[in-house]
Order: C-alpha cells, then sequence, then structure tokens
C-alpha cells in the first residue's frame, strides 16, 4: 500500500526483534529507514538483506546512551535519506531480576541510561530534523509495565514507567510543530529480550507457557503485532493521535 512512501525513518535497536520488525514494515511501506543499533554488524547485516528486496535502508552504529552517537548517527541518516519523518525509540534493556533492595547503582543506571536517556537522546536530536521536515511522527516502545505493576525487574518497570510519561510530555511541546508523540505498549512478545529472560527461569519450557497463558488470548504475540502498530502511528492515518498509549498486549491488561 505505500502508506510511508516518501518517509524517513529512523530504528534505534533495529538489528533484531522487535527494531528489525518495524524497520522492515516500515521499508515495505516504502520508507527510507536508517537502522541504529549498538551491534553494529548486525545492523548493517539487516539493511543489506532488506537493501536486497529492493528497499531503502541502511545501517550504522548507535549506542543510544550516549548523547555523541545518537547525535551522529542520526545526523549521518539524514544526510544519507534528506531528511527525517519518523522516529521510533525501540532499543532497549531488560536489567536485572532482583527485589529492588538487592539492585546495585550501576544495574539500576544501566537500563535507565538505555531505557529513558536512550528515549530522551533520540527526541532531543530528532526534534530538529522533524521541524524542518514540517512535523513528523515519534514513537517511543514502552511496555505493559509502564501501565501496570509486576513483582520482577524493578529497573525496567520504572524505566518504562518514565517513558510512557515522556511521551505525553513530549506530545504536548511539540504539538504545534506538528510532530505527533506516542508510545506503544507491547505484552510479552517472542523476541531475542523476552527469550534471554525466559532461559533465567528453573523451567524456561514451563514459563513460556506460563507467559503465554497471562494474555486472555492465549499465546504470546510475534514482532509483527508490533511492526504493524508502528507503521500505523508513523502514517498518516494516524494524523490525528498524539501523546496516546497503543496498547497491544492479547488483552493482558484489560483485566
Amino acid at each position: 500500500m505505500q502508506r510511508l512512501k516518501h518517509k524517513v525513518a529512523v530504528v534505534t535497536g533495529a538489528a533484531m526483534g522487535l527494531g528489525h520488525a518495524i524497520a522492515a514494515r516500515m521499508a515495505e511501506e516504502g520508507a527510507s529507514v536508517a537502522l541504529l543499533d549498538l551491534l553494529e554488524d548486525e545492523a548493517r547485516a539487516a539493511a543489506v538483506e532488506l537493501a536486497s528486496r529492493g528497499l531503502e535502508c541502511e545501517g550504522w552504529a548507535c549506542d543510544v546512551s550516549s548523547e555523541r552517537s545518537v547525535e551522529a548517527a542520526m545526523a549521518a541518516a539524514v544526510a544519507r535519506f534528506g531528511r527525517l519523518d519518523i522516529l521510533v525509540n525501540n532499543a532497549g534493556v531488560s536489567g536485572v531480576d532482583k527485589p529492588t533492595h538487592e539492585v546495585t547503582e550501576a544495574e539500576w543506571d544501566w537500563v535507565q541510561a538505555v531505557n529513558v536517556k536512550g528515549v530522551f537522546f533520540g527526541v532531543k536530536h530528532a526534534v530538529p530534523h522533524l521541524r524542518r521536515a514540517g512535523g513528523g511522527s515519534i514513537i517511543n516502545l514502552s511496555s505493559i509495565y509502564g501501565l501496570i505493576g509486576g513483582a520482577d525487574v524493578p529497573p525496567y518497570h520504572a524505566s518504562k514507567g518514565a517513558v510512557r510519561l515522556m511521551t505525553k510530555t513530549d506530545a504536548l511541546l511539540y504539538a504545534s510543530d506538528r510532530i505527533r508523540v506516542n508510545s506503544i505498549h507491547p505484552g510479552f512478545i517472542w523476541t531475542p529480550m523476552v527469550e534471554r529472560h525466559l532461559a533465567r527461569q528453573a523451567d524456561p519450557e514451563a514459563a513460556r507457557e506460563a507467559a503465554a497463558a497471562l494474555h486472555p488470548l492465549g499465546h504470546m504475540g510475534d514482532p509483527d503485532d508490533i511492526a504493524w502498530g508502528a507503521v500505523y502511528l508513523a502514517s498518516d492515518e494516524a494524523k490525528f493521535v498524539t501523546g496516546s498509549e497503543l496498547v497491544i498486549d492479547g488483552g493482558y491488561t484489560a483485566r
């Protein structure tokens, strides 16, 4: 359908998982896509694979916890593609699964540096480019745990709650620039991050079945379930949508 034709997107954490799916679907819908990731070789390989299908993609190294790295990667993407219309702040880490009183300062700070500062740096350095383009769409990946609590991974839940309210603040700040800012809140999606999280459990297969059963639909989601939500928020179909929470969770938070 070419829903994103003539648009340029930057996707962080795009080498695998949700980021890769989002980058692929946006490219298929006509966008030129910059795949940013700390895993430079994987990001470039993913971009080459997409480009081999006739899609306009290129990969760059980017550490979202470093402002200089984010600024440089954003500038490189704009220099390559000529403008910026869409930013997807997807890069994230889950962090340690300990009760709060056992989490070290370094463990806490690492998660906030990636999940919170990464969104801050992305928005900070995307806004000038989006303004020059006459507006655009920023999509921040939060989580169901940015909406509800959970008795595990405290640094992660704190970071995703922060992303939810950062989204609303920026939606208000940049509405007059025609920059829309929205958050996506996935349930359990079968990605390398979720796979690693469940692999830490005593019985990973039982843990996977239990996680699937938490969703009223009876199964975990696929990366494309999130990717198509991102395509919608990036497209002109969502021109009246800002400051919103797109919950894609198989009914997890409907209870």
